[in-house]
């Protein structure tokens, strides 16, 4: 034993700069404990702690306070009541981005089989969501080989029928669809706060002086790829709804709307092909 109680490890890590409840999960994580088990802190406080925990803990501290994201420390991310494994290879699934599997649920009611695309797929969070909930095949694409790798583990782990392919947007793609999904980058190249985000992968964060270049693509080229009455549902960013809307009339979608995420921000745009 260290001498370090439970109390002393985490009034430390608070001390230098941790906030509380990271330094808790932090804990519990190198000390092997379910997430869940907050509760034993407590009961443990007065405990000390193995040499073992505490040199995990402490690595695991130095990590958290060089910026890095909780979800990459720890290996995974909880997404839509599932989860998901991710490292940096891949963005962290947002809350916010449940707006969009929501709206893409409510777009394939009704469908017995629907034909579902996930483009830029990520850690496949909203891919494989959809697949779980639907019982549905789902195809997934994204243009990094190592993004593709996570989601492959994590259908593979969730037991979901997702077919993956490596692909630029539509590159690779045929056929058609009735619901076209995307949370693809749309972040100003410029913006200062890519700044706290240099752990993630730039390449899925920045799109373009105006965030909307990745945007404009798919929704020049989503027509060709959805079936007859088929919805293209995009996330982006929380001052681009108006935009988006506009690009998606002039493309000659109709029913052109936006939906709201839990913080009441126009957080998806989409529409709907009828030709």
């Amino acid at each position: 034993m260290t001498g370090v109680t439970v109390s002393q490890a985490l009034a430390a890590a608070q001390t230098s700069g941790l906030d509380r409840l990271d330094a808790q999960w932090l804990l519990l994580h190198a000390a092997s404990k379910p997430d869940g088990q907050r509760a034993w802190l407590l009961a443990h406080e007065a405990d000390e702690l193995a040499a073992d925990v505490i040199d995990r803990f402490r690595a695991l501290c130095l990590r958290r306070a060089a910026g890095e994201p909780f979800a990459y420390i720890v290996g995974y991310k909880e997404f839509f009541g599932l989860r998901f494994a991710v490292d940096a290879r891949v963005l962290v699934p947002r809350p916010d981005t449940e707006t969009l599997v929501e709206w893409a649920l409510d777009a394939a009611q009704g469908i017995a089989a629907p034909d579902i695309l996930d483009l830029g797929t990520g850690s496949g969070a909203v891919g494989i969501a959809l697949a779980h909930r639907l019982k549905c095949v789902v195809t997934a694409t994204d243009a990094s080989a190592g993004a593709l790798a996570v989601a492959s583990q994590n259908a593979r782990q969730l037991g979901v029928n997702v077919q993956l392919a490596q692909s630029n947007w539509f590159k690779s793609i045929t056929g058609k669809y009735h619901v076209i999904v995307s949370n693809p980058p749309y972040i100003e190249s410029s913006d200062p706060h890519l700044a706290a985000l240099t752990h993630e992968p730039l390449s899925a964060l920045a799109a373009g002086l105006d965030g909307l270049d990745d945007l404009r693509k798919i929704i020049a080229l989503a027509p060709e790829y959805l079936a007859p009455g088929g919805w293209l549902l995009l996330e982006h960013g929380y001052d681009q709804a108006p935009r988006v809307c506009e690009l998606l009339t002039k493309r000659g979608f109709m029913q052109v709307q936006s939906r709201m995420d839990l913080a009441g921000i126009a957080r998806c745009s989409g529409g709907r092909w009828l030709m």
